[in-house]
């Protein structure tokens, strides 16, 4: 690119520069020299019209004496730079405007030669050693042709006038040629020069260089496109640190219960456990077991939701899912003498979504609610439409979320410093999945919360649109 573009384009202004000088050496010219033969052919017919009615009024049926007019020949000869002849009906020049050099001459003129046009090209039946233009009018007195009025103009007289014409058309294509050069000048610093830097920016990023910053000021679609890049590079580069704090998170949480796990069997097998005890420690290892199923679990859903598969939805009475979801902790509520306050504008209120994923999102915010909630406390569920959508509230009145910390906790393994010492079995997935999810049905989740005051999660749902 860094060669062939821009020499293409300079090759196609070339051509373009060439083809208009051949278009303009060729039909410009022939367009030129018709025109001219035109008007001059014109003009010249004006003049013998006019000197044949002057003659016209020489003649009175009686010997003509057309001597009067030859001084009138003489003068507009120069200013038509042309030949003026006065012949008679036999073709023979009476008065020239040669001062008589012409005069006796005799021509085969044929008057019916021309036919539908007033002008002729030609040495005029040989007299002249190069072509001229003719032209003839007929001097006409008492109804009868007494003879003609005849002009001829040499056509390198015509060919001057057309070179002088061209000559300030070729100045012309030649300033305006040149003018053009700024287009060239405008092309190179506006778009070969930039997508130069461009092309280095993009060998710099498959090199694996992503800091690297392509300095392009301009604010036009080039610009754009240096932005997007750098703005491409910067999460390429989030990307693979995210990639690099995933794999460490993955084997943390994974190593942890790995350990336990082997430290648990080893001690069993070595006797260090008594086998009265066995039973104790194996319901530990099935308890670590759980937690890394959980955590595959998690990074599956995860997977399923990155990749964009397709959400299976029907329209479902959200009231009766929050009402299951909210009975299947009643276990885990009656050791704590937790209770659920639930809250529905209406008695049904259908959304449209796939059942299996909003069940997962309620099951994450009911039992994040209830983790960090005190013994006796009320957790707050409620449902309420607005305009098209329906929304959901998980409320709980527990520890709170610190302010540094909320905008993290959509991070896949983030866990608050205060919820490391209360969530042992907790993988660090939860919100990050209930976020894909609710993002997946097109809607949003937002979160409020206050250290030591509670916390209160958010979404939207839509509604049915055929009901």
């Amino acid at each position: 690119m860094n060669r062939s573009l821009y020499y293409k384009f300079i090759l196609g202004y070339v051509i373009f520069g060439m083809l208009g000088f051949l278009l303009i050496s060729t039909f410009s010219s022939d367009v030129t020299y018709d025109y001219l033969l035109r008007e001059k052919a014109e003009l010249l017919y004006d003049e013998a019209n006019r000197l044949a009615a002057d003659c016209g009024a020489v003649y009175n049926g009686k010997t003509p004496r057309l001597e009067t007019v030859s001084n009138q020949l003489t003068i507009l000869s120069p200013s038509l730079q042309s030949e003026i002849w006065v012949v008679n009906r036999s073709g023979t020049v009476t008065v020239d405007s040669e001062n008589g050099s012409r005069k006796g001459l005799s021509v085969d003129f044929d008057p019916t030669a021309l036919g539908n046009r007033n002008y002729g090209i030609g040495n005029f039946y040989g007299t002249f050693p190069y072509d001229v233009l003719s032209v003839s009018a007929p001097i006409a007195g008492n109804y009868t042709i007494y003879g003609y009025v005849l002009i001829h103009m040499p056509i390198s007289q015509l060919q001057a006038s057309r070179d002088r014409i061209l000559d300030m058309v070729y100045l012309t294509y030649g300033i305006i040629f040149i003018l053009s050069l700024i287009i060239l000048l405008i092309f190179t610093l506006t778009v070969y020069f930039p997508l130069k830097k461009i092309t280095a920016g993009a060998n710099e990023y498959a090199a694996g260089n992503l800091e690297y910053r392509i300095q392009l000021a301009s604010h036009d679609e080039m610009g754009y496109l240096a932005e997007t890049l750098n703005y491409m590079s910067d999460k390429l580069n989030q990307m693979e640190e995210y990639q690099k704090t995933f794999i460490a998170n993955v084997s943390h949480d994974f190593r942890s219960p790995l350990t336990s796990i082997k430290g648990f069997l080893e001690a069993i097998l070595d006797g260090t456990i008594p086998p009265e005890m066995q039973e104790k420690y194996l319901n530990r290892v099935i308890t670590e077991t759980e937690r890394l199923n959980k955590l595959t679990q998690g990074m599956l859903t995860l997977n399923s939701l990155d990749s964009k598969g397709l959400l299976f939805r029907t329209n479902f009475d959200i009231n009766r899912v929050i009402k299951d979801t909210a009975a299947s902790f009643e276990v885990v509520c009656s050791q704590r003498n937790l209770s659920f306050e639930l809250t529905f504008g209406d008695n049904i209120q259908m959304v449209y979504g796939e059942l299996g994923k909003i069940q997962q999102v309620l099951y994450n915010l009911i039992d994040n609610a209830i983790k960090f909630s005190q013994n006796g406390a009320t957790i707050y569920i409620q449902a309420a439409p607005k305009h098209e959508k329906i929304f959901v509230s998980v409320k709980d009145t527990g520890i709170g979320i610190p302010k540094d910390s909320i905008k993290k906790i959509w991070e896949r393994f983030y866990k608050t410093d205060i919820s490391r010492g209360k969530d042992k079995k907790g993988t660090g997935l939860g919100l990050s999945i209930v976020k894909e999810i609710i993002q997946a049905h097109g809607e949003n989740i937002d979160v409020i919360s206050t250290e030591g005051v509670g916390t209160e999660f958010i979404f939207s749902l839509p509604r049915p649109t055929n009901l």
